[in-house]
């Protein structure tokens, strides 16, 4: 084969946002050899306080950085949820007609619709991605549900980036409102790990409570989903809460009260703003616990 043959056969991939997820899905191609030409843009690179860092990001993985965005072949949207539809908006103005656009976005289903029919308006072939799971241990072969009516296109194309997905159904917004009814649960469920064994501390009860827990739920391990709970919530709080407010316009556009999803938001949020980093300390739930109390109290931080 040809060189030229050989690089008319690569994937161009235009990564828009370059966060957790666009750099997860970068080291994971990059590690299989995927055949794609990868570039990325975020809007952190338009700011001079974050320029330098996002040019860095770019830079040790192995991917161009635009300082527009463009494209062709393959876009994958992967900002926060709370600038989704603007980024649709933008990227309808400047992509190709024929570009496939995949939004990775925690959005509602109607914020998707949105979005699909400005890209549409342009030709752009406009894909609904939910992305299943953490994107760490799997990165690229992280599970992705899709629905659209270019589901079969976007099938091809992402079996050639060595990604797996499965198709959800014909219409937009199928695939979002799956993962954005199942955040009612997994990111509540952070929420009320974070409520239970705060004041399970401050009472003095939390081994009791946790023992009670696992005693009900045999097989959860609650003191170290406990942890692991208090840790996603801390380190991507600001996240989750833009996606939580996502999910409860889902369940308030489905015509049913979101009272659990925005007391969600108010805990994911508040935990986001204290920018502690749990990783970097005990890995027990009882340290983090007090380094989440204290920080809330505003008294020092537990030792780490």
């Amino acid at each position: 084969m040809s060189d030229n043959a050989k690089v008319s056969n690569r994937i161009p991939v235009v990564l828009l946002g370059f966060g957790e997820a666009g750099q997860a899905f970068t080291a994971g191609w990059k590690a299989a050899g995927v055949p794609a030409d990868l570039s990325a843009f975020d809007i952190k690179t338009n700011s001079p306080d974050t320029a330098e860092a996002k040019r860095a990001d770019y830079a040790a993985h192995g991917v161009e950085g635009l300082t527009t965005l463009s494209g062709s072949g393959a876009v994958f949207s992967l900002v926060t949820a709370d600038h989704a539809e603007a980024a649709a908006q933008d990227a309808a103005a400047v992509l190709a007609p024929g570009t496939l656009f995949f939004d990775c976005n925690s959005c509602s289903p109607g914020a998707k619709r949105h979005s699909a029919a400005a890209l549409e308006a342009q030709g752009i072939r406009y894909v609904d991605v939910a992305v299943m799971a953490p994107v760490h241990p799997k990165l690229h072969h992280t599970p992705l549900l899709i629905s659209g009516p270019h589901t079969q296109a976007a099938v091809e194309c992402l079996h050639g980036l060595d990604m797996e997905a499965q198709i959800a159904g014909p219409d937009v917004g199928i695939a979002s409102a799956t993962k954005m009814v199942r955040s009612v649960m997994i990111k509540g469920i952070e929420a009320l790990t974070l409520e239970c064994l705060l004041a399970g501390r401050r009472a003095g009860v939390d081994e009791a409570v946790l023992a009670s827990l696992d005693a009900s739920m045999p097989g959860w391990n609650w003191p170290t989903r406990a942890a692991y709970n208090m840790e996603r919530a801390t380190t991507h709080g600001l996240r989750r809460a833009a996606e939580m407010r996502e999910v409860a316009r889902t369940v308030e556009e489905l015509g049913l009260p979101a009272d659990m999803s925005h007391a969600t938001v108010a805990w994911q949020q508040r935990t986001g703003d204290l920018s502690l980093r749990l990783a970097d300390g005990p890995e027990e739930y009882a340290g983090r616990a007090d380094r989440i109390s204290n920080a809330m109290a505003g008294t020092p931080r537990a030792a780490e």
